[in-house]
């Protein structure tokens, strides 16, 4: 997070939202990470796994992603490939910051576009997991909401990149 972006109320509720998304997410890892521990000392001691455990975990690290797709773009996490660039004009990488950064929010918006329709179908025909019956749209509503702030959040960046000396 650059001083710039903490100036605004805007970049700071963008700030406050995805680290809270991120601690859900966390705090969801850690709970599944648990539920693997439990699940493989039942089955070690007494022959009795948790079950439906991989459904649980599956379903839970895909909300986990999510959760934390928003943070790690603004925190700057994501992988990228500055070797093609690195030695270009500054006005040639400020342009492919934001060209990434328009192209990335415009592609998280596509994304919730899709996952609602997506979202209504598996609500519509309940769709359930194989061994436990759950219900596979849970992880829709975290999937939407969290590729919203996403989306956001790229097209804040977009616009305080050309401002920003630490872009």
């Amino acid at each position: 997070m650059t001083d710039m972006e903490l100036r605004d109320s805007f970049g700071r509720s963008l700030h406050r939202f995805s680290g809270w998304f991120a601690d859900v997410g966390g705090l969801l890892m850690f709970s599944m990470t648990m539920l693997v521990v439990v699940s493989i000392i039942g089955r070690a001691l007494f022959s009795r796994p948790v079950p439906g455990d991989f459904e649980i975990v599956g379903l839970g690290s895909a909300i986990s992603i999510f959760l934390f797709l928003p943070h790690c773009y603004l925190q700057r996490g994501n992988v990228a490939v500055d070797i093609f660039i690195a030695r270009t004009p500054r006005s040639v990488q400020v342009g492919m910051d934001m060209f990434a950064a328009l192209l990335f929010g415009t592609l998280s918006a596509l994304f919730v576009w899709r996952m609602i329709f997506g979202f209504i179908d598996t609500v519509r025909y309940w769709d359930i997991s194989m061994i436990l019956g759950v219900p596979l749209w849970l992880a829709y509503p975290f999937a939407i909401l969290s590729f919203g702030l996403l989306s956001l959040c790229c097209l804040y960046r977009a616009s305080r990149i050309p401002w920003d000396p630490s872009s």
